[in-house]
């Protein structure tokens, strides 16, 4: 077995794995919970956890690989590994574009300005000129 410095590497590694464990089966909870806001998620325990924060509950798309072994020597680790990964697939995040409220409703009134375009375009909307002795 590890010994010296080895051992207290291996060790630091499991519980940092530990801890994004118990990240992953919170944030899991906290999916199908009616009021997420209710579970704690103990990103403080480790820094992998902390480091790994934005990615795993911000506002991104994170992809998960596991890598599995056929051997039946491995069978257990293999086992821990899918149930870790399906802990993973059962977190649900929306990742949202982010844009400051200037930029947004620029983009908007852009869209707008282009529909309105297009409805010119194709005859759906009819412009009438104003006469001074007109109504606004």
């Amino acid at each position: 077995g590890a010994t010296g410095d080895r051992l207290k590497e291996g060790s630091a590694i499991n519980l940092s794995l530990s801890s994004l464990g118990n990240v992953i089966k919170a944030l899991a909870d906290a999916s199908s919970a009616k009021n997420p806001a209710s579970v704690k998620v103990p990103y403080r325990d480790s820094v992998l956890t902390k480091l790994l924060k934005n990615a795993l509950s911000g506002n991104s798309k994170t992809i998960m690989i596991a890598a599995l072994s056929p051997a039946d020597i491995n069978y257990d680790e293999t086992l821990s590994t899918l149930r870790f990964a399906d802990r993973a697939k059962s977190i649900k995040t929306t990742a949202v574009i982010n844009e400051s409220p200037t930029e947004r409703l620029i983009r908007e009134l852009r869209e707008e300005n282009d529909r309105l375009m297009n409805e010119l375009k194709n005859g759906k909307v009819v412009i009438r000129e104003s006469t001074a002795g007109d109504e606004q």
